[in-house]
Order: C-alpha cells, then structure tokens, then sequence
C-alpha cells in the first residue's frame, strides 16, 4: 500500500534532487558536505510541509530552505575552524608562558599581557583549563557554574586573546 504523499515527494525528488545537490555542492567544500545540506533542508522542508498537507514544496522554497542551511553550515564551520585556531594559537604559547626562563621572551610578554587584559571570570576559566588542567566539570565545580559555561567562557576567551595577541603583535611589529 502506497501513500500519495510519499509517492509525490519522491517523484518531486527525482525532479529536483540533483539540481539542488548541485546548488548546495557549489556552496560547500566536498560532497559529504552537500550530501549532508540536502538531507537537512529535506528534514527541515518535511517539518515544515506538515502544516501545508504534505505535499512537496515549490522549488524557491526548496532552494532558500537549502541555502540558509549552507549558511548555517558555513557559519558553524568557520566557528570550529576560529576555535581550532585559537587554542592551537594558544597553546603554541603555553610553553612561553609556563617557562621561567622565557620570563624576558616578547612572546611571553604579549601572552601575559594579552590574559591579564581578559575579564575577570574568562581570566579564570582560563587559568583553571591550560594551567590548572582541569577539565569543564571540575572547572564548573570550582566556579560553581555550568560545564557549558566553563566551556564557552573558555572559547570566548581564547577567540579573544587571539585578537588581542594578532593586534599586539602587530603594534609591536608596527612600531619597530
């Protein structure tokens, strides 16, 4: 037994599937990723089809259902990338700051400078997870706050010392 609505979103599918695979692979970096775009924009078009009787959508809606899916896919991408950055950045420097002989090092300096310019609670976060060691729960423990908290604070800081050290850097570069 056959339902008419299945029936008609495959058939809308096969119509339209590979023109809108090849919309989203231009917007994306490997075909997993368009795969992937399509599927969810597919989910989220069925949700939202539901309240309309289920019948496939108009092929606009479809492309602008897929395309903020590829911008919100792009979005989270590009904050896992800042974030990847910013603690590899980060901990390229942990050595200067955690060495005693590198006490005169510039490096060392901007590090320091750059985590006391951080505020109070981010300082903190900060500390307890690189020099401390500890990990979001026990940091939440000790702060009596969220672990998601403690992790967030945590990117927050480290996107923003990755600020402030390019700037200071290049304040140093500039003037020399």
């Amino acid at each position: 037994m056959s339902h008419p609505q299945a029936e008609a979103w495959k058939d809308w599918l096969k119509e339209h599937g590979g023109r809108l695979y090849m919309y989203a692979r231009q917007r994306s970096s490997c075909r997993e990723d368009a795969e992937d775009m399509v599927q969810d924009a597919m989910v989220r078009l069925w949700h939202y089809q539901e309240e309309r009787g289920n019948t496939p959508p108009d092929l606009p809606l479809a492309y602008s259902v897929l395309r903020f899916v590829a911008m919100d896919y792009g979005k989270k991408l590009g904050r896992k990338k800042r974030k990847e950055e910013a603690i590899i950045f980060l901990h390229d420097r942990d050595d200067y700051w955690c060495d005693s002989s590198a006490e005169d090092d510039e490096d060392a300096h901007l590090l320091r400078q750059a985590v006391d310019s951080l505020g109070e609670k981010l300082r903190e976060v900060v500390t307890l997870k690189v020099w401390g060691g500890l990990t979001f729960n026990e940091i939440a423990e000790t702060m009596a706050i969220s672990p998601n908290t403690a992790a967030s604070r945590y990117r927050y800081a480290l996107e923003q010392l990755e600020r402030k050290l390019e700037h200071l850097n290049q304040q140093g570069h500039g003037s020399a």
